[in-house]
């Protein structure tokens, strides 16, 4: 049986921008992965507490998907600087190919450590606006 090869770049690429639904983890380990499910769960999840708790901020009901597309920002970025030969071992153990990251992949991270920077800050401001000031800047 051939077991197909896993692209590290598309994973990473995946991770990035489809990270908060587990795309990324879906293609790496198929339907089994119950972590996978987890992200997927976060966005009906997210949707309960905006219904359920309508007086509350919407910063606060959707910190469930927020919580989740920031992990897959993070793994994306731990997917995509793992060594080649260590990715094969991981995730191609008996693919028969060898991986062979290029410029696209460093790219994707730097787009990643970007976007992950910009969302963190933005989470960390709005917190601290609804923290000490009850929400008064937005």
């Amino acid at each position: 049986m051939h077991t197909p090869h896993k692209n590290k770049t598309l994973a990473t690429l995946l991770s990035s921008l489809l990270g908060a639904f587990g795309v990324h983890r879906f293609y790496l380990r198929g339907k089994k992965d119950r972590l996978a499910w987890l992200h997927i769960a976060t966005l009906p999840i997210a949707i309960l507490y905006t219904k359920l708790f309508f007086n509350l901020p919407l910063f606060v009901t959707a910190s469930p998907f927020m919580l989740s597309a920031l992990a897959g920002l993070f793994e994306a970025l731990i997917l995509g600087l793992m060594s080649d030969e260590k990715w094969d071992a991981k995730f191609n153990p008996q693919s028969g190919k060898k991986s062979d990251s290029e410029w696209p992949l460093a790219l994707i991270l730097v787009l990643t450590l970007a976007i992950g920077a910009i969302a963190l800050i933005a989470i960390l401001a709005r917190g601290f606006d609804l923290l000490y000031t009850g929400g008064a800047y937005g």
